[in-house]
């Protein structure tokens, strides 16, 4: 069924970004920077300031989002179902549901291709990921929603995402995914740009191709948009959806303009390369940053529901939907298609989120036989990452059962030192960074 949702009115200036207003920052966010993009996507720099100048705004008629903005869609609609509970099969089988016998695949990515080959030849998770473009900034691209679910939790959001991502990516594709998963549930609760960007380092190998190309933008990020470039795009490479590249550039940006939604967004676009893809990362990251209101209404009010030009699953749905669904626990198992087709209505959500503690269990019942005993008076929630409310009930479902005292986490913390480094032999020129920790939550 089409959407209806439209943008709703933005907050008065001061007043305090909530999960919601986060969540529909980081959704819609990477939805318009998917569009402002998308012009420019597989350029350079030079070309587009032949063609349009410096992109400030929308420079297409019909501004209209990419596979980027459907896939995330596809990934957050399944992640609503299934929740923390999600698994390969469950990934794997909602590709054959909503994608294999049904997408046109217009303006697919080759991992998205590729995946879909080894899909419809019977090949499973993770098997179905072994293909020539496994490397690719597709997860990413879809990663969003799976930190504004796991908000607060940039370690649980790598976890999902990489489940989401065994079916079509391995390696650096994986990485890049969870990066980007990881940095917008750590800006969901209200961290820092220095720790978005550190908490996204956390949860990758720290010698990887992703880690690398990461540090060095944002490393240089104070120099501007060039120096992000020269510091991680590959020259003379011909393909521009490397995630290690495209993550690098989204995360630069983000830095560059210390969060700023606008100028995040267009650093990254006038960069060209895989710009969709980078802007859509570098809106998801700064709209869960600065909320929903730092979103210029011209530009929230020209993304409507999906067209489904690649994915006809996704069409006649909006991001806002969405990201009012994540923030709901899942459905009771039923019906597949029933839990994807319609969603419960959006509820109240509190004013932000806390995620660190796990939710308090309910009293037993009394028996039969004796008076009920009192309760006691539920304990405050430990504060992560520098939030100030009590977990969001609606979440609480999404944790097992059984769940083990609270540990001690760690929070990373980004050093950074500049220099010259020269990385396998490429010439890159960058810095040296490191994440460490300092203090737990």
């Amino acid at each position: 069924m089409a959407s209806t949702a439209c943008t709703p009115p933005h907050p008065a200036p001061g007043e305090l970004i909530g999960p919601r207003s986060r969540a529909r920052g980081a959704l819609l966010g990477l939805a318009v920077g998917d569009a402002l993009g998308a012009p420019a996507e597989n350029l350079k720099p030079s070309e587009i300031r032949a063609r349009w100048g410096r992109i400030t705004g929308f420079v297409a008629d019909r501004p209209q989002g990419t596979d980027d903005t459907e896939y995330a869609l596809f990934s957050g609609l399944l992640l609503a179902r299934h929740g923390s509970a999600l698994t390969p099969a469950h990934a794997e089988a909602a590709w054959h549901e909503w994608i294999t016998g049904r997408a046109t695949f217009r303006g697919a990515g080759f991992s998205e291709r590729g995946t879909l080959e080894n899909l419809r030849r019977g090949l499973a998770a993770p098997i179905s990921a072994q293909h020539r473009h496994a490397w690719s900034d597709g997860l990413a691209m879809r990663a969003a929603p799976f930190g504004v679910f796991a908000a607060g939790r940039p370690g649980e959001a790598a976890r999902l995402v990489a489940i989401d991502g065994s079916v079509s990516h391995e390696g650096e594709g994986i990485y890049g995914g969870q990066a980007v998963a990881a940095g917008v549930a750590a800006a969901m609760a209200g961290a820092p740009v220095p720790v978005v960007i550190a908490a996204a380092l956390a949860v990758i190998p720290d010698d990887s191709w992703t880690a690398r190309s990461l540090r060095r933008a944002v490393a240089v990020a104070h120099r501007g948009e060039r120096a992000v470039r020269s510091a991680v795009v590959i020259g003379g490479y011909p393909w521009t959806d490397l995630a290690p590249e495209a993550v690098a550039l989204a995360f630069g940006a983000y830095a560059t303009a210390d969060g700023d939604f606008r100028e995040a967004v267009l650093t990254a676009v006038n960069m060209g390369r895989d710009a969709d893809t980078t802007a859509a990362v570098a809106g998801a990251l700064s709209g869960a940053t600065q909320g929903l209101s730092a979103i210029p209404a011209a530009w929230a009010d020209a993304i409507g529901p999906a067209r489904g030009k690649c994915l006809p699953s996704m069409g006649g749905r909006h991001v806002l939907e969405l990201a009012d669904l994540l923030l709901q626990p899942p459905e009771p198992p039923g019906p597949a298609p029933a839990a994807l087709d319609t969603p419960p209505p959006p509820q109240p959500t509190p004013a932000v989120l806390d995620t660190t503690a796990p939710a308090q269990p309910t009293p037993a019942a009394p028996r039969p036989t004796a008076a009920p005993r009192p309760t006691a008076p539920p304990q405050p929630t430990p504060a992560a990452l520098q939030t100030t409310a009590p977990l969001l009930p609606a979440l609480a479902a999404h944790r097992p059962t059984a769940v083990p005292a609270p540990v001690p986490v760690p929070l990373p913390v980004l050093t950074v030192e500049a220099g010259t480094a020269v990385d396998g032999g490429m010439g890159a020129v960058g810095c040296a960074a490191r994440v460490g920790t300092e203090g737990t939550a």
